[in-house]
């Protein structure tokens, strides 16, 4: 794994190599291994290196055709590169070095942008050609690695994190208010737009053009579900098993020791026992299963035969690392499994060098538990006019069990459903924030993607929302900057383009099931045909992995909240003069306040503004 960076127009700027110099700097944690650069009048390259396979320096980037016409910074890996090497070579490209990456230096010149849809991998890449003087590049199907860019007045700035556009002189940093406001939405930046006025992200499975002043981008794949309703259930546990299979063997391809995520859930079991890794990684905390899954990891990992390396995170630890994870993730994220992914990572980065994971099993195979919500009661055969009415007037009512049922079923799921997380109605957060913003509502930035799937379940309509947001802004997001914060290289084998035409083709009721159940009468409501294979693939007597209800990555916040030592800290971030300048200080204190007396459970509000003011002291109080 790798970071780049780069800007067009370095003949405009003083000193363009030291410039690019400290922008390389800034990512070094991406790519500790090796540095190297190209500048001519027109570009400037930069690229920071984590050797992995072919660890060699002939592995070392930027890397150019056999005329140097053709210069490539490249981040990530591409899992199929000895298939399409032989290719390329069948239609005379001569390669000069073991890595992956040249593959996409010749398959450029051989098939252009075409060559984007034979990749099976993870990447995010820019090809600078000297002939034409064009930029391109792409990121991959899923957003598994992500890439920047910020058109200024003197050109195109472009990179793996935005912190590397802060030692360029003609970026100027400000704060996006429009992008505050959605996030106390989503609890995640949901857009195009990021936190940094002007700065954007290339979207996943984009690419992008950048040819005599002007940028274009473009989606090259997108997502299809297509249920399949041919083949029996037994058929589709085959498909999902083989699939797998032949994924995470593609992931383990590595000139280096591979290890392997495990907590207690099937996701990261089903990778860690059909990867056949010698050392696995869990964090929890305290002794209460509900949030230390310690035991259930030993457990698997001697019933599978491997070591297992665990750390158990104190209060401390968590609080103390806040400000250095809000400064890796680049943007403010509030969600609190992030750090303990940043201490996982810690701990897999102590024996490894690249870790396998269980990302995108929920949003490719119905995992989510939401998910089962639609059609899952008789209250949903009422007439929708009559749950509206029902719902508004609950919502008059004061918080108490079954209110939130009645509000939610009395809205349509593109009203309701904006994603896993959703922390502030446009109502509240407005009633929070000082500040006015043009930020959009939350329908309407869903609403493009479900207008994308109108015609789909209810389930599918979730799911395709999730891959396409909460996946690529939360999930992927965290997954890449915590593992990158540790020079850490982090797989996802659930995330390949052959195990998603499995995922696409699965009906509804083997996704997702009220009714059935298996022959030992566990009831598995989520994921049903990939808990199957789970458990066929995985060794007898971890049969209950398989069952086992998501948990997410469960952290305490709601408890600590609660604790003086905590509920201080937070409370005087509340009224800081930062706080001050964006929210109703007198509000956020009785948010923090009514939960910390029992009233509410309001820890994941508190949580998401507290994660902002963090990240704002971070990047705009200390690097002022």
């Amino acid at each position: 794994m790798c970071g780049i960076v780069g800007f067009t127009n370095p003949a405009g700027i003083e000193h363009a190599d030291a410039v690019l110099e400290k922008m390389m700097e800034r990512i070094r944690h991406r790519g500790p291994d090796a540095g190297g650069s190209y500048i001519d009048a027109d570009i400037a390259l930069g690229h920071r290196r984590l050797s992995i396979i072919d660890v060699s320096e002939q592995g070392n980037q930027p890397l150019y055709n056999s005329d140097r016409t053709l210069v490539l910074i490249f981040n990530g890996e591409i899992y199929n590169y000895r298939f399409l090497r032989e290719e390329l070579r069948d239609l005379g490209y001569i390669f000069r070095t073991e890595t992956d990456s040249e593959v996409l230096l010749h398959g450029y010149a051989a098939w252009g942008k075409e060559m984007l849809s034979r990749l099976r991998g993870m990447f995010s890449f820019v090809i600078w050609d000297a002939k034409t003087k064009t930029l391109f590049g792409a990121r991959d199907f899923f957003g598994i690695k992500p890439l920047y860019y910020c058109e200024t007045g003197s050109g195109l700035l472009f990179g793996s994190e935005i912190k590397s556009f802060l030692d360029h002189p003609a970026f100027k940093k400000e704060l996006n208010t429009a992008a505050l406001e959605e996030y106390l939405t989503f609890q995640y930046s949901p857009m195009e737009e990021t936190f940094f006025k002007g700065v954007k992200r290339l979207l996943p499975a984009h690419c992008f053009t950048w040819h005599n002043g002007t940028l274009l981008t473009e989606r090259y794949w997108d997502v299809k579900f297509e249920a399949d309703d041919e083949p029996l259930l037994g058929d589709w546990v085959h498909r999902i098993s083989d699939t797998f299979k032949d994924s995470v063997s593609a992931h383990k391809i590595a000139d280096v020791e591979v290890g392997s995520f495990l907590s207690s859930g099937v996701d990261s079991s089903y990778v860690a026992a059909v990867a056949n890794v010698d050392k696995t990684f869990t964090v929890g905390f305290g002794t209460d299963e509900k949030y230390n899954e310690i035991s259930w990891a030993e457990r698997f990992s001697r019933a599978i035969g491997k070591a297992n390396y665990s750390h158990v995170i104190t209060k401390q630890e968590y609080w103390d690392a806040l400000e250095k994870v809000q400064y890796h993730m680049d943007e403010p994220l509030a969600d609190p499994s992030c750090i303990a992914l940043f201490f996982v990572c810690k701990l897999a980065a102590e024996q490894v060098k690249v870790v396998l994971s269980g990302e995108g099993a929920d949003e490719l195979f119905g995992g989510y538990n939401v998910y089962s919500e639609p059609n899952s009661t008789k209250y949903e055969k009422l007439p929708m006019p009559v749950r509206r009415l029902v719902a508004n007037a609950a919502s008059l009512l004061p918080a108490k069990r079954g209110r939130n049922f009645l509000v939610r079923k009395g809205r349509t799921l593109e009203e309701r459903f904006v994603g896993n997380a959703y922390m502030f109605t446009p109502k509240e957060r407005k009633a929070l924030l000082k500040i006015t913003t043009d930020a959009p509502d939350p329908q309407e930035v869903t609403k493009p993607f479900y207008e994308k799937c109108a015609g789909c379940d209810p389930v599918t309509k979730m799911q395709y929302l999730d891959i396409h947001m909460w996946m690529a802004g939360d999930i992927l997001l965290k997954a890449d900057r915590m593992s990158m914060a540790h020079s850490l290289e982090l797989r996802v084998p659930f995330l390949d383009k052959e195990v998603m035409h499995v995922a696409s083709r699965l009906p509804h009721r083997y996704r997702v099931t009220h009714a059935v159940k298996t022959d030992d009468q566990t009831p598995y409501t989520t994921k049903y045909a990939m808990r199957l294979a789970a458990k066929r693939d995985t060794p007898k007597g971890t049969s209950d992995t398989a069952a086992k209800k998501k948990l997410g990555f469960p952290v305490p916040i709601r408890v600590w909240l609660k604790e003086e030592d905590c509920y201080n800290t937070v409370k005087a971030r509340f009224l800081s003069p930062a706080a001050e300048q964006f929210f109703y200080t007198d509000k956020l204190v009785a948010l923090l306040d009514a939960h910390r007396a029992g009233k509410a459970d309001n820890s994941r509000k508190i949580w998401t503004i507290y994660m902002f003011l963090v990240w704002y002291k971070v990047f705009f109080e200390d690097m002022a």
